[in-house]
């Protein structure tokens, strides 16, 4: 059953046109992932399914009695109240039931302790009593503590005005509100944000159960290949349909992108050999000839000509270089701990990081992720432990909450408040490498939106020329575009890195290491995020079954035994990786000289087709503009297979 759908619908800001003419609609139960460049319209198009704002025309239609629950990525908490009483207010209606069915009980035993008729309360309280179990009445106290536990709120957490929580805290209890409303359709703009690991499973296992109807915006990749059925890609002011989770949409997409650019490469060449040909005929000093040489161009002027393809011209150009080289060793901490007044974070941290290494830093929220990092920075003090650096280290900050100076800079004043050696010209160079273009240099800092900020960071980061990179959330605001160019660019940087993260497509891309911080300290996983949670499957289980018999204690002794084997594995992967950057830079060197020889065989073919006696055979002219055409397409198949090759060879 159709619940929503969407016709022709145009949105403008002033003279800026944010979509044009779209359609779809939405069947009862759909799962639609919105995915698009950051900019490109998401956010104006679930608000306008909110029905937030209006749009200019089109139409837009929703099942009347459908009711609907939206996250925004801003909420509107009242800041008086507290946690729970924010999650009480949502069960209002049957907290007013409860009310009264106390005050009924006390009038039926007041009236029957006096003899009176109570027949007619005794009625009213029967109803009260069905509409209440109808609502589950009994069960909403411990609907509240569920979702707030799985939202990472303890009992203690209850009793905060949410006036002092922090931004991250505040994305969770709207979403948790919202979940509790249990809505027919659920609007999720980032639902992902601010979410450790544990927390996102919690939400996928409630999302794939939901019985209502869920359209999302999220940039999480991992998220939406196991959450939804279908993909609305918002470019260039429309949208696309894609049926499948994200991976599907990415294959199809992928196939289309070079589907077109094939047919605009196809028409390309076609107009260059029919430009070739009118001129040549043009210059036969021939009438017949000439006639057609204009019959060709009138035909040629009519054709419906392919734009260029987008290709790279909207992606971000990142390269992280490091001015010094560091030593061997770059950072060693010992038994170090933390702890906030009474509470303590974490105990028994112990690291061990060499130059080179990509370690991604995972763990519960509040653990303590980001003051590790902030440790490592001197901008804390832990209780104890040892920080040794190693030799050249320079360290590069990236912080989530992009906490830059100056809000009421703009972009071009932010940077060049940073970097005052460069001219103007060469700062808007480099921000024009982040997509900050024509006028964006003069937007304010304070109304940028969260990826402009990303973006500038990165930027201001990229300038450090660091070659020690810790980095606390970096992908939050990116868009998938701009996530692939970033990570490519880490998996480029010569130095060493730590990041915070629980982007799950990130952590199987980038880390050659896994660590997990808990209360009691760090352990370390080889590889990707795949293979941290296959060896964390494996050894809980084993730890159980171990528990089962006897033959350990409860605590950490047994996850330490298994760090050899860590080691082993992480020897082994190392070598397959440095094997295959061995096989990549041959295949690179080999297509460099296949491409030259090419080059040169286009060359002299197209001289060979310029001479009299292979224009006047028509026989050998075929000949050579086939062999020509056929050499060009292998050209152009080389040149892009040499890009990608780029991407992974230094």
């Amino acid at each position: 059953m159709v619940i929503l759908s969407v016709k022709d619908i145009t949105k403008t800001y002033g003279i800026n046109t944010i979509l044009t003419k779209v359609s779809f609609h939405v069947n009862q139960g759909d799962r639609v992932g919105i995915v698009g460049d950051n900019g490109a319209g998401k956010s104006t198009l679930l608000s306008i399914l909110a029905g937030e704002l209006v749009f200019e025309s089109g139409e837009f239609n929703i099942h009347p009695q459908l009711s609907v629950g939206y996250l925004k990525q801003k909420d509107h908490f009242s800041s008086g109240k507290t946690v729970y009483e924010e999650m009480l207010s949502i069960f209002s209606h049957i907290i007013e039931i409860e009310k009264n069915l106390e005050s009924l009980t006390a009038e039926i035993a007041r009236r029957s302790s006096c003899g009176e008729e109570t027949s007619a309360l005794l009625r009213q309280y029967e109803q009260q009593s069905h509409a209440f179990e109808r609502m589950n009445g009994y069960s909403y106290p411990s609907e509240i503590k569920g979702i707030l536990s799985s939202m990472a709120f303890s009992e203690e957490d209850y009793n905060k005005k949410i006036s002092t929580l922090s931004g991250g805290e505040r994305t969770r209890l709207a979403l948790a509100s919202l979940l509790l409303k249990k809505p027919d359709l659920l609007l999720l703009d980032e639902p992902t944000n601010h979410l450790d690991i544990g927390t996102l499973k919690w939400l996928e296992q409630y999302l794939k159960t939901y019985t209502g109807t869920i359209i999302l915006i999220s940039h999480d990749r991992y998220f939406l290949d196991q959450i939804v059925n279908r993909i609305f890609e918002v470019k260039d002011h429309q949208l696309s349909i894609y049926h499948g989770n994200y991976s599907t949409y990415l294959e199809k997409n992928q196939k289309e992108e070079e589907d077109f650019l094939r047919k605009y490469i196809q028409q390309q060449r076609e107009i260059v050999r029919q430009e070739e040909i009118i001129r040549r005929f043009k210059q036969s000093g021939t009438e017949k000839l000439a006639k057609r040489a204009r019959s060709r161009e009138k035909r040629l002027e009519h054709e419906k000509r392919l734009e260029r393809p987008a290709g790279g011209k909207s992606r971000m150009k990142v390269q992280f270089k490091e001015k010094f080289r560091t030593g061997t060793d770059v950072l060693y901490i010992e038994d170090l701990s933390m702890n906030f007044g009474e509470e303590q974070l974490f105990q028994n941290v112990n690291l061990d990081i060499k130059r080179g290494e990509r370690i991604c830093m995972v763990g519960s929220n509040g653990v303590g992720k980001t003051t590790l990092l902030k440790i490592i920075l001197s901008q804390l003090a832990p209780e104890t432990g040892i920080i040794q650096l190693g030799h050249n280290v320079v360290f590069g900050y990236y912080d989530q909450e992009q906490k830059l100076p100056d809000g009421n800079r703009t972009v071009l004043e932010e940077l060049h408040q940073a970097y005052r050696l460069y001219n103007e010209s060469e700062l808007r160079g480099l921000l024009g490498r982040f997509l900050f273009r024509k006028d964006d240099v003069f937007k304010n800092v304070h109304d940028l939106s969260g990826g402009e900020k990303a973006r500038l960071s990165l930027l201001k980061l990229m300038l450090t020329g660091a070659n020690f990179l810790l980095m606390d959330e970096p992908t939050n605001h990116l868009d998938f575009s701009a996530k692939g160019v970033f990570e490519n660019a880490l998996l480029d940087f010569p130095g060493t890195l730590l990041i915070v993260s629980h982007d799950r497509y990130f952590l199987n891309k980038v880390p050659t290491r896994i660590i997990e911080l808990s209360e009691y300290g760090i352990e370390s996983f080889p590889g990707g995020y795949d293979y941290y949670m296959e060896k964390k499957q494996s050894i809980s289980s084993g730890r159980n079954y171990l528990l089962e018999l006897g033959k350990i204690n409860n605590d950490t002794n047994y996850l330490n035994n298994s760090s050899k084997e860590l080691r082993l594995e992480r020897r082994r992967k190392n070598k397959e990786l440095e094997a295959q950057q061995r096989r990549r830079e041959r295949e690179l060197a080999s297509l460099e000289t296949a491409i030259a020889k090419m080059e040169e065989e286009v060359e002299t073919l197209e001289k060979e087709m310029c001479k009299d006696e292979v224009l006047s055979d028509h026989n050998v002219l075929l000949t050579y503009s086939q062999q020509l055409e056929s050499t060009k397409e292998t050209l152009e198949i080389s040149y892009y297979r040499w890009v990608e090759l780029n991407d992974f060879v230094k």
